[in-house]
């Protein structure tokens, strides 16, 4: 399969997907993080064309949480050491089996995950063992673009344009 067809879901990792998998800490333990603005439009026209999106970190972020309420990302799962069993819970609460899912990675802790579901895509800085095994690679680089590239994939093949 070279472009996802008939997806209900798209599930990402933060760390390295959503960010460039830097995350600051400041003397008083403060965590930051930087998300790229043009991939939370892509994650907004998502949610508009009735396609689910969330996010499965084996991190907790305050920062991730803030921004998903930000682009109103309704699943949010942190913290996470089952990413399969996860993504299969919400898939289970929106009636939509793991072959109409997509996920992107950019990890080892993500193959299992990029393994269960129908289109699995690696951001173009995941290391090699995750993106000899996707079937798609972004040109973005985690962070810098490539949730839009994406969402924008996804768009384009459910027949939504720009």
């Amino acid at each position: 399969m070279n472009t996802p067809r008939d997806v209900k879901l798209v599930a990402f990792d933060i760390d390295g997907v959503f960010t460039d998998g830097r995350f600051y800490l400041s003397d008083e333990g403060i965590e930051s993080k930087s998300f790229h603005t043009q991939d939370g439009y892509g994650v907004r026209r998502l949610l508009e064309a009735g396609i689910d999106v969330a996010v499965i970190s084996g991190r907790a972020s305050g920062a991730v949480a803030k921004r998903m309420a930000e682009l109103g990302v309704q699943h949010v799962v942190q913290g996470c050491k089952d990413k399969v069993a996860a993504l299969d819970e919400i898939a289970n609460q929106l009636d939509v089996i793991a072959a109409d899912c997509v996920y992107v990675g950019d990890d080892i802790p993500d193959l299992p995950l990029l393994h269960h579901v129908g289109f699995s895509v690696a951001v173009a800085n995941a290391v090699p063992a995750v993106r000899e095994k996707c079937h798609y690679t972004t040109t973005a680089a985690g962070g810098c673009g490539a949730v839009r590239e994406v969402c924008e994939l996804v768009l384009a093949s459910s027949g939504h344009q720009h």
